[in-house]
């Protein structure tokens, strides 16, 4: 993967040389106007400016989005394993599009921040739905207000021990994620060469609807630059951090799910989560990857359940 990265400039360079840039500059363009048309909002809160989009009604879900998302993600998210009867507050973490990156951010400071947004909102408790990258600022948070969690669900999630993925040199990883045009032209040119980025397993057969699905999650991440900060921060400093958790302290209810041939956030991983967390289960997937390709009804099928579960008693038990 490193390797290919370096050599990849020099591609780059040529292609956009012969190829020109009409295409990336028409495809760029429906990326920014496509985040427009969802209607974030920025709003001033005691930890700062933090980008949010919020939909729907009844029981609140805070959905944090992994590595190369923002609100947009979580929205995604939302819509494909929450469905209706939840109200979706999706923020942008540190660094990622209209949420800037602090000086000195932490996933601390970002669990500090979901609190700083939830008062923002009058919003007391919620359940969390976290993804990737995200888990390690929700695992913050579950341990330090949890009073204000009803429910912990963490989806492909980063996790303690080895990692599956090693990211290149940070100077390569920061030079491509700051350029659009780089990470628009690898995506274009070289689809399968990219696919690990999502977690893609190796020799997993893509069918048509699945080879859908990896490349509208890798076209999500433009605009790349308005996200670079944050993909910097998440794969240098906030994942590893996960690695020092007490997450025996978490008293939070708990859904781990994993597929078992996720080749980024690894099960075995996973696995610890479950052991460690006092009162979590862990539903392991077969396949599928890190996007858990084509096992979205029965993840949604679970994921609902457990939030009704706990929505019903959170209401009981106010």
């Amino acid at each position: 993967m490193n390797r290919f990265l370096f050599g990849s400039f020099i591609i780059i360079a040529i292609l956009g040389g012969i190829a020109g840039t009409s295409r990336y500059r028409s495809e760029l363009g429906l990326a920014r106007q496509r985040l427009y048309n969802l209607g974030s909002q920025v709003i001033e809160t005691s930890c700062g400016p933090i980008e949010y989009a919020r939909v729907g009604e009844d029981y609140p879900v805070l959905v944090i989005h992994g590595n190369g998302g923002g609100f947009d993600q979580g929205l995604a998210l939302a819509q494909g394993y929450l469905g209706q009867g939840f109200q979706v507050i999706a923020p942008s973490r540190f660094g990622y599009l209209r949420s800037p990156l602090p000086p000195g951010a932490t996933p601390t400071k970002q669990a500090d921040a979901y609190t700083c947004l939830l008062d923002a909102l009058g919003i007391d408790r919620v359940a969390i739905f976290a993804v990737s990258a995200g888990v390690t600022s929700s695992v913050q948070f579950a341990l330090r207000y949890p009073e204000r969690v009803s429910a912990l669900i963490l989806q492909s999630p980063n996790a303690p021990g080895k990692v599956g993925l090693v990211p290149p040199p940070k100077p390569v990883f920061n030079a491509l994620m700051h350029s659009d045009f780089s990470f628009w032209a690898l995506t274009t040119y070289f689809g399968s060469s990219m696919h690990p980025l999502v977690g893609v397993p190796k020799n997993f057969t893509l069918t048509p609807e699945f080879q859908d699905e990896v490349e509208a999650a890798l076209r999500g991440v433009l605009p790349v630059s308005a996200r670079a900060d944050g993909s910097v921060f998440d794969t240098y400093v906030s994942n590893p951090e996960i690695n020092i958790y007490p997450l025996t302290n978490i008293k939070t209810p708990t859904l781990v799910i994993s597929a078992v041939d996720d080749p980024m956030a690894l099960h075995e991983g996973a696995r610890v989560l479950a052991k460690q967390i006092p009162n979590a289960r862990l539903w392991a997937i077969p396949d599928g990857g890190h996007l858990l390709l084509g096992h979205t009804e029965e993840v949604k099928g679970q994921i609902v359940q457990f939030l009704q579960q706990h929505a019903a008693e959170m209401t009981n038990n106010p």
